[in-house]
C-alpha cells in the first residue's frame, strides 16, 4: 500500500489553522460593524490555504513578511489571538503595543516582520532579511509576500535582479486574488501570468493552486529547499480569492455573485474537511468540538483586547530611537 504523502496530523494542523484564520476574520468584521475596531482592515477570508500550506512546509526559525492583510499571516506564525485582536483594539498589549493596528502586525518573537502599509515596500525589506540569514551563515529563508497589485512596483524589479545576483535564500510569493484593490489583473497588465516576471531574471517560478493546501505545500517545499542549498530565490504566483472587498470599507460590487460562488465552490476549508472525514481521521463530531475550541479562543480574545488598557501618551516617545545605537543628544 502507497505511504500517504500528507499525514492525519498534517490535516487536522491543516484544518485548526484555517478554521482559526476564518472565524478570527469573521469575528474582525463583525467587531469592525460595531466600530470597536476602527481605521484599515482588510480580511483574509478565502485566501487561508496560502498560509497553512506554508506553515507546514517551513520551521519557526525562518522568517515571513507580508503586505497589510496579515491577520492569516500572523496567527501562521504563531502569534496568539489576543495579542492580535489587542492591536485591532489599539491596545498596548498587542503585538505592535497598540502603535500598528490592522497593517502593520509585527513579532520578533514568532520571526514575523510585518504587516506593510505601503504597496510593495515589503519586497526589498524580504530581501534584506534573507541576506541578513546569508551573512549570519543560517540555514534560514525568508518569505515574502505581497498582492498583485504590488508586483507593478519598480522595487519588485530591483530586488528580484539583486536577490537573483546574490543567490538569497528568498520567496517571493504573490498572493493573486484577482483584484489589487477594486481593479482586476486584467484591467493592469498585459502579462496575467504573473509568475512570469521571474523569467526576465533566470528566477525559478511558476503557478501555484492558492486553493489547496496541497500544492501549496509542494511548491514552498521546493521552493524552501533550493533556498537552504544556496540557491537563491523562488517566484510563487499563488493563484487565490477572496471572499469579501479589498477593505471593509469595500463593497465588492465590481465582482459578480456568480464568480465569487465559483470560487467558494472550491474553499479551502472544506476541502481538507472532506479528506479527513473520507479517510476517517476524525468525526464530524471531533471536528465540531475543533470548531467550538477555536471560537472559545477567538472569542477570548475579544475579551482580552476589551479589558487591556490602551497606551500612555508617553508610550509615544517608546521605541522610536534605541539610546545604545543612536548615543547622540539633539539640544
Amino acid at each position: 500500500m502507497a505511504k500517504e504523502k500528507f499525514n492525519k496530523e498534517t490535516y487536522l494542523n491543516w484544518y485548526e489553522q484555517m478554521l482559526m484564520m476564518r472565524r478570527f476574520e469573521e469575528k474582525c468584521a463583525q467587531l469592525y460593524g460595531q466600530q470597536k475596531i476602527k481605521g484599515f482592515c482588510h480580511l483574509y477570508i478565502g485566501q487561508e490555504a496560502v498560509v497553512a500550506g506554508l506553515m507546514s512546509a517551513i520551521t519557526k526559525d525562518d522568517k515571513v513578511i507580508t503586505a497589510y492583510r496579515d491577520h492569516g499571516h500572523a496567527l501562521g506564525c504563531g502569534v496568539t489571538p489576543n495579542e492580535i485582536m489587542a492591536e485591532l483594539y489599539g491596545k498596548a498589549t498587542g503585538c505592535s503595543k497598540g502603535k500598528g493596528g490592522s497593517m502593520h502586525l509585527f513579532s520578533k518573537e514568532h520571526n514575523f516582520f510585518g504587516g506593510h502599509g505601503i504597496v510593495g515596500g515589503q519586497i526589498p525589506l524580504g530581501a534584506g532579511i534573507a541576506m541578513a540569514e546569508q551573512y549570519n551563515g543560517t540555514k534560514n529563508v525568508c518569505v515574502c509576500f505581497m498582492g498583485d497589485g504590488a508586483v507593478r512596483q519598480g522595487a519588485l524589479n530591483e530586488t528580484f535582479n539583486m536577490a537573483m545576483l546574490w543567490k538569497l535564500p528568498v520567496i517571493f510569493v504573490c498572493e493573486n486574488n484577482g483584484y489589487a484593490m477594486g481593479t482586476s489583473v486584467q484591467r493592469t497588465t498585459n502579462l496575467e501570468d504573473i509568475y512570469k516576471l521571474g523569467l526576465a531574471y533566470d528566477m525559478p517560478c511558476g503557478p501555484v493552486d492558492g486553493m489547496q493546501c496541497e500544492t501549496v505545500h509542494d511548491a514552498f517545499a521546493e521552493a524552501v529547499a533550493r533556498a537552504r542549498n544556496g540557491e537563491g530565490p523562488t517566484f510563487l504566483e499563488m493563484r487565490t480569492y477572496r471572499y469579501r472587498g479589498h477593505s471593509m470599507s469595500d463593497p465588492a460590487k465590481y465582482r459578480s455573485k456568480e464568480e465569487v460562488e465559483e470560487y467558494k465552490a472550491k474553499d479551502p476549508i472544506e476541502r481538507v474537511k472532506a479528506v479527513i472525514l473520507k479517510k476517517k481521521w476524525a468525526t464530524e463530531q471531533e471536528l465540531d468540538a475543533m470548531e467550538d475550541k477555536v471560537m472559545a479562543e477567538v472569542n477570548a480574545s475579544v475579551e482580552f483586547a476589551e479589558n487591556s488598557p490602551f497606551p500612555t501618551a508617553e508610550d509615544l516617545y517608546a521605541d522610536v530611537y534605541q539610546q545604545e545605537d543612536y548615543p547622540f543628544i539633539i539640544e
